[in-house]
């Protein structure tokens, strides 16, 4: 497969009220993303990304022409099984937790109980909601929720990855984290394409680009032939000397061109990421997510499902620490802590509780105590009570005992 999405005259016009065409949201696009590529789509608002992207995913009709991705339709649920879609907004249902969101989406793509729990575990701890995975998604942050939004896109290991401003919400650790998932992804065969606002972003992780406006590509290529400034030197050295300074600018001036000497300034990103890694180095408390710089085993390890059995994808994710057994010849000292039980627990406890019997008096003739006709008759109401909450009868009771 020479191209993981392909377009053909791909047109998309919206009508007004009377069916007019009002405008054209996307206007004969031909776009070729190669396998194996990190490619950004650029525009500004209403430029036609979101509605090139609907298209290519099946949830909307092209006007005119025609959109394939990974040699098929989307709409096909063997191609869609294939890709993962992160969108702009992450419509998730909230009142599932995290941990239960991925194991829907899990269960959407039919992905056996073992493998489901495992990548589920692994994406939680990647995206670095392992802390509040039982904590239900209506609850969180636009941050937070973009995090697991981009869980749910990698549940499946898709083939190709559709991001559209996946880096909206997040922090800057976050930041960082999403692109270099993007690049290890790519290192490991997969299609990402990239949809956002943040230039930055782009020309950090894509391999080639394409800028809309009006629904058409105004420019297309790599982002290094695009950006690169052919008329101008940029030449980076150690520390060097008064002395060599005059000397190269005399030699600059030579050549009837001018020069600007400073010193290079780090990026702000890196400065950013540096100080938060200090203080976590120094176990400072934090309430939000643990951002985390490993990527999950099954997304990096190559073919990794595809070609080992399912029995060894247990070890793709570090398991917990076993309790050793004890064993048999040498006696082992448990220490009992108290069970806490829950009040209802506690209740029909109390009401099964039986009193330790009294000695009964020779003579019968002799009353019972203020004391003991008070116990006799909380006895009869706990009695009572249980055999409404256990729903014995009267009768059940003297079947049980042989009748009167």
């Amino acid at each position: 497969m020479e191209y993981a999405v392909e377009t053909f005259s791909l047109t998309k016009t919206f009508s007004d009220w009377w069916g007019r065409n009002k405008v054209y949201a996307v206007d004969n696009l031909n776009l070729k993303i190669a396998a194996n590529q990190v490619f950004g789509l650029l525009g500004p608002n209403g430029s036609g990304k979101t509605t090139t992207l609907k298209m290519l995913l099946g949830l909307l009709y092209p006007t005119k022409g025609r959109a394939l991705c990974l040699g098929g339709d989307a709409a096909e649920p063997a191609i869609s099984q294939r890709i993962g879609f992160l969108p702009e907004e992450s419509y998730l249902y909230r009142y599932l937790t995290a941990r239960e969101t991925l194991d829907f989406y899990g269960r959407l793509f039919k992905l056996p109980a073992k493998v489901r729990k495992m990548r589920t575990e692994a994406l939680l701890d990647m995206v670095g909601l392992k802390a509040v995975a039982n904590r239900q998604v209506g609850t969180f942050s636009k941050g937070m929720a973009r995090r697991i939004g981009l869980a749910q896109a990698l549940i499946n290991d898709p083939d190709l990855l559709i991001l559209d401003e996946p880096t909206t919400g997040l922090d800057p650790i976050g930041t960082r984290q999403i692109k270099d998932l993007i690049i290890e992804l790519a290192k490991r065969g997969k299609t990402i394409l990239l949809c956002t606002h943040l230039l930055a972003d782009v020309e950090d992780v894509c391999d080639q680009i394409a800028i809309l406006y009006g629904g058409k590509i105004q420019a297309e290529g790599r982002v290094q032939d695009l950006l690169q400034q052919t008329d101008k030197t940029e030449i980076t050295t150690g520390r060097i000397s008064e002395n060599a300074l005059v000397k190269i600018r005399q030699i600059i001036r030579d050549e009837h061109a001018d020069c600007d000497v400073k010193s290079p300034m780090s990026k702000l990103e890196t400065f950013f990421i540096n100080i938060v890694a200090q203080a976590r180095q120094q176990a400072v408390p934090t309430s939000g997510a643990e951002s985390k710089t490993e990527i999950s085993g099954f997304l990096t390890a190559a073919g990794a499902e595809k070609s080992r059995p399912a029995a060894v994808l247990d070890e793709l994710v570090s398991p917990a620490a076993s309790t050793p057994q004890p064993s048999q010849e040498t006696p082992q000292t448990h220490e009992v802590h108290p069970v806490r039980s829950s009040p209802e627990e506690d209740l029909l406890r109390k009401l099964t509780a039986q009193p330790e019997p009294k000695p009964v008096a020779a003579d019968s003739s002799v009353q019972p105590t203020p004391a003991e006709q008070q116990l006799q008759s909380e006895q009869q109401i706990r009695k009572d009570i249980l055999d409404r909450l256990t729903g014995r009868t009267d009768s059940d009771t003297k079947n049980q005992t042989g009748g009167d």
